[in-house]
């Protein structure tokens, strides 16, 4: 694995992740996500249905808690989750959590971390978590890591204590790591931990930049965990800390505007939970990422992004409709306003929902607990989703990253 810079604008880093999966010829562009699963499905999707949005990420996010209980069963198989679960080339980066989920505070120790299946809270050891990640046998995945810190006001030895235990924890699952024979042609990544602490922050990237790691994760900095601005402050400080040659996964951050923040800060992977959590709320991804057209170009050429669907909305206006984790770059289309329209969810979007279904057909798909609802709505914010990524580094690529920020941000005028 290598993280090749063509350039930085702004902080943001532009490059390629190359020299990835087992043969090595898979890449992936940064800034740039990847592919959310749960158990190694993306929610409300088949394989098929999947595999009609173009782009789509070459890496596919898989999640410990969520596979935990079917070790014996991976174990047993022996080939792995790729082949087990048909997840035909691609390339697999296996978290601890899914960021998604809720996680429990007060079950880490020296020796163990949890997490949470079905049948409730597992506790993993250093052996039992890479016996785990030998029978997933990913590409590259984190090391085991105390990241219980990220709630405000956490005491400065409560951090400290997570920080130790993190290198702790890696440094026993790189001594396994090197003795396991599936892992051998995988990579594993160490968690910077701190939580809202710089000095903890700076230490922990200090050390673990020392150990023999592909990468990094970035952990705590969820969108509940802080403020943005200390958040931007805490990863720029951290960033300074890393080897520029090694990507830097950000866990827990999803919202666009913090994706944003968190690029011009230095950072080069996200996760994509984000388009689960605004389908499980019966909404759809509407904010606009077009940059205006050059006005010599203007009504000559065709945007190479989505065009917005002329409406704003506010945080309050989205809020008044009952869920107050809504943002302002999605509608609800349980809004009984939307019974009777008949245009698309986003206007100019090529996802499979937009070119063949309307607004008021989901609405109506949603009110009457229709599974196909979330299987459209999955669709759109997926594509959505990925096309604001895309747009994201083309303008980095032409300079015009203020802008595209400026578009981004427009819709949260008048909150």
């Amino acid at each position: 694995m290598r993280l090749e810079l063509s350039r930085a604008v702004q902080g943001c880093r532009l490059g390629l992740l190359t020299g990835l999966g087992n043969t090595g010829q898979h890449s992936l562009e940064v800034p740039g996500c990847l592919l959310y699963t749960r158990c190694a499905t993306v929610p409300h999707l088949t394989q098929d249905t999947l595999h009609t949005l173009r782009d789509l990420p070459s890496v596919t996010q898989v999640s410990v808690d969520s596979l935990a209980e079917h070790h014996e069963v991976l174990e047993e198989f022996k080939e792995g989750l790729r082949k087990f679960a048909g997840l035909h080339d691609t390339v697999l980066f296996c978290s601890l959590h899914d960021s998604a989920n809720s996680i429990p505070a007060g079950h880490v120790t020296n020796k163990t971390v949890s997490v949470w299946g079905s049948g409730g809270r597992i506790e993993l050891t250093a052996a039992r978590f890479m016996a785990i990640q030998a029978a997933i046998q990913p590409d590259f995945y984190q090391s085991m890591a105390d990241g219980e810190t990220w709630q405000a006001g956490t005491s400065r030895k409560r951090v400290r204590k997570a920080v130790d235990r993190t290198l702790a924890h890696l440094d026993e699952c790189l001594v396994l790591h090197q003795k396991t024979q599936e892992l051998k042609q995988s990579e594993i990544f160490g968690v910077v931990e701190g939580g809202d602490i710089l000095e903890e922050r700076l230490r922990s990237a200090r050390e673990t930049a020392k150990r023999p790691v592909g990468g990094f994760v970035l952990d705590g900095f969820h969108s509940a965990a802080m403020d943005q601005d200390v958040r931007v402050q805490l990863i720029k400080a951290t960033s300074a800390e890393l080897p520029q040659e090694k990507p830097r996964l950000v866990l827990g951050v999803g919202r666009p505007d913090e994706v944003i923040s968190c690029v011009e800060a230095g950072v080069d992977l996200f996760e994509s939970f984000f388009p689960f959590q605004v389908t499980e709320r019966g909404c759809a991804l509407s904010f606009n990422y077009n940059i205006d057209p050059d006005p010599e170009t203007a009504g000559t050429s065709t945007p190479t992004v989505l065009e917005f669907n002329g409406e704003m909305p506010a945080v309050k206006k989205l809020n008044s409709n009952g869920d107050e984790n809504m943002t302002p770059y999605e509608m609800n289309l349980k809004d009984k306003r939307y019974h009777d329209d008949f245009r698309p969810l986003v206007e100019g979007c090529s996802c499979y929902c937009c070119e063949k279904h309307m607004r008021a057909y989901v609405h109506h798909l949603l009110v009457t607990n229709e599974l196909l609802g979330g299987v459209l709505l999955m669709l759109h914010n997926m594509a959505h989703y990925l096309g604001f990524f895309k747009a994201l580094r083309e303008a980095i690529t032409s300079d015009r990253l203020q802008d595209f920020k400026n578009r981004v941000l427009h819709c949260r005028e008048g909150d």
